[in-house]
């Protein structure tokens, strides 16, 4: 069983700097892809940034040079620094993980509960 969990969310003045983190626990498994998505309300959910399991780094448009993604593999845990924040930037943000199973060597993705941040004009 994995379990993911999220903190670091929160409101923050427009300019300002949050970092989310992520932390995966449980046994059994290696990670693949982490990753973070957002969304705004009524809007569809985002991909916002991915980290493979070799450290390549993909960003959505709007946030980059903005948002950075990292892992730390001996925690089990992806951050998103985020900075220079925009009231666009409000959204729940989620955090993906893709698993190695070793049981049955099968690929499964996990979703964290979601942390809000919001920023203010």
């Amino acid at each position: 069983q994995v379990q993911l969990a999220e903190s670091g969310g929160g409101l923050v003045q427009a300019g300002g700097s949050l970092r989310l983190s992520c932390a995966a626990s449980g046994s059994g498994f290696s990670i693949d892809s982490m990753a973070w998505y957002r969304q705004a309300p009524g809007k569809q959910r985002e991909l916002v940034a991915r980290i493979t399991s070799g450290g390549s780094t993909n960003y959505a448009g709007s946030v980059k040079g903005r948002f950075t993604i990292s892992r730390d593999d001996a925690k089990n845990t992806v951050y998103l620094q985020m900075n220079s924040l925009k009231p666009e930037d409000i959204a729940v943000y989620y955090c993906n993980t893709v698993f190695l199973s070793y049981s049955d060597y099968v690929l499964r993705e996990y979703w964290g509960q979601g942390t809000q941040v919001t920023v203010s004009s």
